[in-house]
This record gives C-alpha cells, structure tokens and sequence, in this order.
C-alpha cells in the first residue's frame, strides 16, 4: 500500500499576514508591482461606510498609482455585478485588482483579473480550467476570516433565482494574499462566528475529502482548525482582541489552502441550497448542517474525526467513535456560545421545503464525489430534517 500517492498543490506565492499591513499597501505593491499604474480596490457598500478603504487607497495614491473604488458588490454577487466591474475595470484602464472584502468582494475581484483584459465571455469560463490565457496582476486583502478565498482558485457566481456557477482554474490565485486583523475590527460577533465556523468546516472537510487528501492539505487543515478553535470565542467575545483576530484571519488562510487542494464536500453541498434558496449567509448555512453531516460521515471517517478531535478537544478520550463525537460536540457548543442560530426552522425552514433542498444538493455533484461517505437523495433529506 502506498501511504504517499500523487499529489499536486498550488497555492498564492507571496503571503503578508501583519498588522496595519494595509495601511502600507501602497509598498507593497510597488516593490511587488513596480510597474503598476491604475489600480481598481473591489468592495462591497458596508465595508465601504467603515472607512477602512481609505487607509489602502491613500496609501496606494502615495505611491504613485491612480485609484477607482468599484464598491457594489453584493453576497452571492450576481452575474450581472461581476460585469458591470468588469466594465468599470476597463474605463479606469485598469493594470491592478485588488479585493478588499469578504469572499464575495475577492470573488468578484478574481473575476475580473481574468475578464477585463480577455475577449471571453463570462459564461465561457464556469466549470473547471476554462479561463483561457493569463490575466492582471490580483492581490487580495480579507475583511472577514472565513471563506479563505484569498488564496484559493474558486469564484462563485449567483446566476439564477437561486443557481450558482463555479469558476475553478488556476489563474484564480492572486499573486499575492495580506491579512491585516486590524480590518476586521467592525465584524459584528455573530458574523465573527458565522465565518469563523465556516472556516473551521473548510478544515475539517479538506482533511477528509475523499480524492486529493495529500500530506500539505492536511497540515495546514490540522493548524488551521488549531488556531481557529482557540481563537474564535475570544475573537467573538472582544472584538477588539487583535491577537485572535489575527489568528483567526491567519486559521482561515491555512484553511483556504488546504480546501483548494483537497475539496470540500457534503456539509457545502447542503449548505449551498440553503444560501441559494433561502439566502442565508454561506458560514451560518454550513454551520447549521454540519454536526448532522459530520454524525452522518462518522461511520466511514471517525477514524479522521478522532484526529482532528486531538486538536479541538484535547481532553477527549475512549474509543475512536466516542472522540468523533467529541469533535461534533466541540463544534455544537462552539454555535451554542456564540449565539448564532443552530436549526433550520430558526432560519424560515419548514418541513416542507426539506424534498426541495434534497433535490437541490443532489445537483452537487461537483463536491458530493469529495465525500468520504456516498449520499444518496434520501440520506440528504434524512440530514436536513435532523437539522430542522
């Protein structure tokens, strides 16, 4: 048996994680960047009334480049939002994206690093290395520690009442990732949580996926959940500790290259629908299904679970089932005291819209094959009423 399969990884070649980084932003790009001229920040309008922009761009101005702020990205950014930057990249002569926000905001700032400088239509590019030729240079700087997008080669995009497309290749990682804590002092406690857990899911997820697990995924998903499991209740009860703050942004980096290169798989594949049809904020989405999933997976992973257990709760012990367990517990009770909501009906989900759901995370198939336990149609429904 080879205990070292095949494995490939890929992730963002130069990483800044240090406080008051984005108020130098404008150094670090002209010693990465010497030749940038006109740079775009992407954000979205809450995070453009914190006043945290103008630091960055100021910053940026003082270094030489001309800057446009493109400020109307929403969650779950529609196609129509990811064009409409695309056009304002092009007016501004863009030569340098720069995201500045949540997931959605680096989303849409990946997007259009490819776009604006290629004749591909955007519907072009969904699915798997589709993006044709190179694209502009792409630093991203999170806002929130949880989707870890800064340093992954995914973009979603929302491009039906509740469809998303994936754009997956690997022009999508940026060149560069900063994390800055001192951004992320305005998340409320309960976004705090929500994205913290969300973080805490890509780890535990890459660990067992089913098809890339490989060694450098799983020591970056062991750290990442290591420091995301001690620093999230402090992070969400002072919101003003930089210290866990900054842990929690560096957790939800590891995490994000760990799940770029060994997927993630069923409690995102639920979790989906729920954001799409009942538009609640992806990290609570998974949150809320993930104790079930995890029971759900035990049969098969318990053996991985009681790993990861070590980290979250090291006191547990007795069998490998008994510190599986422990590992759900830990994550329950992680929800209970930070507050945020823990069933479904607490979210506007009834019984009856259960058949709806299963049928919509059947449609997964992308990261159900990543499951290290096969889930049938019924099996989804079995999870979400369990969730209820």
């Amino acid at each position: 048996m080879n205990d070292f399969p095949a494995f490939a990884f890929s992730t963002v070649s130069h990483i800044i994680s240090e406080l008051g980084a984005a108020g130098r932003l404008g150094e670090h790009i002209a010693q990465r960047f010497p030749h940038a001229r006109r740079a775009l920040l992407v954000t979205d309008p809450g995070f453009l009334r914190t006043g945290l922009v103008d630091a960055p761009a100021a910053s940026l101005r003082a270094a030489g480049l001309a800057v446009a702020v493109y400020s109307n990205v929403v969650a779950d950014p529609p196609e129509q939002i990811v064009l409409d930057a695309v056009e304002a990249a092009r007016a501004h002569g863009t030569d340098i994206v720069i995201g500045l926000g949540g997931g959605s905001s680096m989303d849409v700032a990946k997007l259009i690093a490819v776009l604006a400088g290629s004749d591909q239509p955007i519907g072009a590019i969904y699915g798997i290395g589709n993006v044709k030729g190179s694209r502009m240079p792409l630093v991203q700087i999170p806002t929130t520690a949880g989707t870890g997008s800064e340093v992954t080669n995914i973009a979603i995009v929302t491009t039906g009442a509740t469809t998303k497309m994936g754009v997956v290749a690997p022009q999508l990682y940026a060149d560069m990732a900063l994390l800055d804590a001192e951004l992320t002092l305005g998340l409320p406690p309960l976004v705090t949580a929500a994205t913290g857990i969300d973080a805490m899911v890509h780890a535990i997820e890459a660990y067992t996926s089913r098809h890339k697990k490989n060694p450098l995924s799983d020591i970056l998903a062991r750290k990442a959940l290591g420091l995301l499991s001690s620093s999230l209740i402090p992070a969400c009860e002072n919101g003003g500790n930089l210290a866990a703050r900054q842990a929690m942004l560096l957790g939800a980096m590891l995490a994000g290259q760990a799940f770029s290169n060994a997927p993630v798989a069923a409690v995102h594949a639920l979790a989906y629908p729920i954001g799409g049809i009942f538009h609640v904020a992806h990290g609570l989405s998974n949150s809320l299904v993930l104790p079930h999933v995890l029971r759900f997976n035990a049969p098969e992973a318990a053996g991985l679970y009681a790993e990861l257990a070590e980290i979250v709760v090291p006191d547990a012990s007795g069998s490998i089932e008994a510190r599986a367990e422990a590992l759900v517990v830990a994550m329950q009770q992680t929800a209970i005291i930070t507050g945020i909501e823990r069933t479904l009906q607490q979210v506007g989900i009834k019984e009856s819209d259960l058949d709806r759901l299963a049928d919509e995370a059947m449609l997964q198939t992308r990261l159900l094959g990543n499951n290290p336990r096969v889930v049938t149609r019924d099996d989804a429904r079995a999870i979400y009423a369990a969730a209820l």
